[in-house]
């Protein structure tokens, strides 16, 4: 899945607005990555520095959260806790919580938040690693996870561990969680008209449409990205899943950062990255990496019958071929590399 704060393929996604004009832009630095806000002045005019104050301590309060690098922060304690009653969470946790089983239950585990064993064990957490684990290694850490063992109440907010070692991961949800958590920011203090977006989820407000740009998970990152595909945002968010740019490499194999919970190891296949068109940023997230996870044929199947708007980008040879569901928006294409 899309694991680890700081450890997402960001596709080289660009945006401009389709109707010439000139917002005010914000940008910082959180959750291991960088966060653009681009909104358009109301009336009466938002103090740009009072909202990049806002936006900043917005994004402090969710990674202490949902970190799972900083040993403090309330995910760390929830799994440090080897305990299986109640243990109550904050209203944000419980939310993103539910909303991720309820897509291991329709993806039947392809999307896990326990997976955080298998995470740690491949190196994509907090600790790095040169080498692959061993099958008993793999087979120890997958006895760990099972998205059934974690049981989530809303009112009042709480988990439960039905295994005490279960750990969580919300890497795959928590950015496209804050992206939709700082729209609503803007539209509350009356920016109607905007474009958030942290590392490589976006989410747009307001009718005004910006024009957003997959690149080609080829393009190497010293060089100018070839796009792969061009769409107009309105009101919508992106997010894309794919292994281009956090991996390592051992004796000639290549390993990607995204996990597949049933086998423990990482995701192999022709999928070399799936974009998603959502409402909520959080969901668009969650179903790129499910749907990366479940590979071109058994996802791309699966998207269809949810009536996802998806668009996989496939290995085929050295280039690269896109697969869009009948739900993705036609637009003209710039091939792969």
């Amino acid at each position: 899945m899309k694991w680890g704060w700081g450890f997402f393929l960001v596709l080289g996604f660009f945006e401009a607005p389709l109707v010439a004009a000139e917002p005010v832009m914000l940008s910082g630095r959180a959750m291991g990555t960088t966060w653009t806000v681009k909104f358009f002045q109301p009336a009466p005019p938002i103090n740009p520095a009072t909202l990049h104050a806002r936006i900043s301590e917005k994004l402090e309060q969710l990674e202490q959260q949902f970190s799972t690098y900083r040993p403090t922060s309330e995910l760390s304690r929830f799994n440090a806790a080897r305990r299986t009653e109640w243990i109550a969470v904050s209203p944000e946790i419980a939310r993103v919580a539910a909303a991720a089983q309820a897509w291991s239950r329709r993806t039947g585990g392809a999307f896990d938040v326990t997976v955080a064993p298998l995470v740690q064990l491949w190196g994509f957490g907090a600790q790095r690693r040169a080498a692959p684990p061993t099958a008993q290694e793999i087979t120890t850490a997958r006895a760990r996870v099972d998205w059934r063992r974690l049981e989530v109440r809303s009112v009042p907010p709480a988990l439960r561990k039905t295994s005490p070692d279960l750990a969580l991961d919300f890497s795959s949800m928590a950015k496209g969680f804050a992206v939709d958590e700082l729209a609503e920011q803007l539209l509350a203090l009356g920016a109607a008209e905007g474009w958030v977006q942290i590392g490589g989820d976006i989410k747009t407000v307001g009718a005004r449409g910006w024009r957003a740009g997959i690149a080609s998970p080829g393009a190497s990152g010293s060089e100018p990205a070839a796009t792969a595909q061009t769409l107009e945002l309105v009101g919508r968010a992106l997010s894309t899943s794919g292994d281009a740019n956090n991996f390592f490499q051992y004796e000639g194999r290549r390993y990607g950062h995204i996990i597949d919970p049933r086998t423990g190891e990482p995701v192999r296949g022709e999928v070399a990255a799936v974009s998603v068109l959502d409402a909520s940023c959080a969901a668009s997230s969650a179903r790129a990496t499910a749907l990366f996870v479940l590979g071109v044929e058994q996802g791309f199947a699966f998207a269809v019958r949810e009536r996802i708007a998806a668009l996989f980008i496939v290995r085929t040879g050295e280039n690269f071929t896109l697969k869009p569901t009948p739900a993705w928006p036609q637009s003209p294409a710039s091939g792969g590399r």
